[in-house]
């Protein structure tokens, strides 16, 4: 598997085209279920940061969060805005 026709051949070949290394690629065709740990691996780092990130927003005390202004305050010029 020396040759990059036969790497390319395999199920991992379009990698070639996205910049991997003929190596590369031959261990991904010889080792599928790298590739797959990788991306459960990425989407449980997903899950983890949607999980923090909502337990932040959830746990904001009512002064941390933004205010929405009244849309009576918009109006007019912004002299008279307070």
């Amino acid at each position: 598997m020396s040759n990059s026709s036969a790497v390319a051949s395999g199920q991992f070949g379009w990698f070639l085209k996205i910049g991997a290394t003929p190596q590369a690629v031959a261990v991904l065709n010889d080792q599928p279920y790298l590739f797959t740990t990788l991306i459960v691996v990425l989407i449980g780092i997903t899950l983890q940061i949607v999980l923090i990130w909502y337990i932040h927003y959830a746990t904001l005390k009512p002064e941390q969060k933004k205010k929405k202004e009244d849309k009576k305050k918009k109006a007019g010029p912004p002299a008279l805005r307070k």
